[in-house]
């Protein structure tokens, strides 16, 4: 195994000029994450300098068999922490052979949306808190639990700390420190509230870049699991009872929330720029999340909306109008935020519609 260790961490570039470009995409669920790696003749410094290239996509999904050809344009580059030197990672959108985005291209859309004057001028800025579940490979069981059995009940297992709380640790940090190898704006991690399960922050961010570092956040999460042999969960509620599930928080914060944000405090519902702020991530969060089944009896905070008053405490309880979505402070600034339910999540839709 030594030998095989020696060849994987084998530095190129004491011998050749060349790099490996590893292009990576999402496929036709619009969650699985595909990658394949090409050789390039040099290093690259921006995606403009990157060859298209193409795939099969009716083997993702993403195309019919008699016409199965997909186009990959390479969107962004980030240093690869597998391969490292000047290997690089590249987040690609998809397209027809005549330059059409696939259905399941929402970059596409909300490139146009980023690009726009009005929403350049506003200065998007976004953190997106993205939960996950480690569960044994074979037994797709939560990491930390007994075969068969489960733990004992929530509450130490949160931040926690130690043997009997804190499962799948050597995974998070190697993930981590990945991303920020990478140069992903990852800005911290912790266990959550049920055991097996974590969450790691990308941002503030602005603009595109927000969704594109989470997805790519993402594959590299999905290549560490893959070598430690656990399966990665973005399941909203991967276990059934009395256990919390995950989703995905957006926080959105505008140069104007920002700016005005020291008298954010005293923004109340009644006040106009507020409501109509709600009224805008509620048609945000409508569209988002249409065809759930919100009525799931497993149901959890992550797989329905999580909405609090307009003031500057965060509360995760259910007990405030579902109409509202919170309209949070952080650190004197307006925040809003919202809870998605991870199997209709899509990072570049969100944000872009958000925007």
């Amino acid at each position: 195994m030594s030998a095989l260790a020696d060849l994987i961490n084998l530095d190129l570039s004491d011998s050749t000029d060349q790099i490996i470009a590893e292009y990576i995409w999402i496929g036709g669920s619009g969650l699985d994450m595909r990658s394949k790696a090409r050789t390039l003749s040099g290093p690259v410094k921006d995606p403009s300098e990157l060859p298209k290239w193409n795939y099969d996509g009716s083997s993702t999904g993403q195309a019919p068999g008699d016409d199965s050809e997909v186009i990959l344009y390479p969107q962004a580059i980030f240093k690869d922490p597998f391969r490292r030197g000047n290997n690089i990672l590249v987040m690609c959108d998809a397209y027809t052979p005549a330059g059409e985005p696939i259905p399941t291209n929402k970059r596409h859309a909300a490139a146009k949306i980023f690009s726009d004057p009005n929403v350049v001028a506003e200065v998007t800025w976004y953190g997106i808190e993205q939960e996950y579940t480690l569960l044994q490979k074979d037994i797709k069981w939560p990491v930390g639990w007994p075969v068969g059995g489960f733990p004992g009940p929530q509450g130490p297992y949160y931040c926690g700390v130690g043997a009997d709380k804190a499962f799948g640790r050597d995974i998070v940090d190697s993930h981590y420190k990945a991303c920020l190898y990478a140069g992903i704006n990852v800005s911290g991690t912790n266990g959550e509230v049920m055991p097996g399960q974590w969450e790691f922050q990308v941002g503030p961010t602005v603009g595109i870049a927000a969704a594109d570092q989470v997805w790519v956040a993402r594959y590299i999460l999905e290549r560490i699991t893959e070598l430690a042999g656990v399966v990665l969960s973005l399941d909203p509620k991967p276990i059934p009872g009395d256990w919390n599930g995950a989703g995905a928080h957006t926080n959105y914060r505008s140069q104007e929330a920002m700016e005005r944000g020291q008298d954010v405090e005293n923004w109340w519902c009644d006040e106009p720029e507020v409501a109509g702020a709600i009224e805008a991530w509620e048609a945000v969060s409508a569209e988002q999340t249409k065809g759930q089944d919100h009525d799931r009896e497993e149901g959890t905070v992550a797989s329905r909306r999580e909405l609090v008053r307009v003031v500057g405490i965060a509360d995760s309880g259910e007990h405030h109008d579902p109409e509202l979505h919170k309209f949070d402070t952080f650190q004197g600034m307006g925040v809003m935020e919202e809870n998605f339910h991870e199997k209709s999540c899509s990072h570049h839709g969100k944000t872009a519609k958000t925007a």
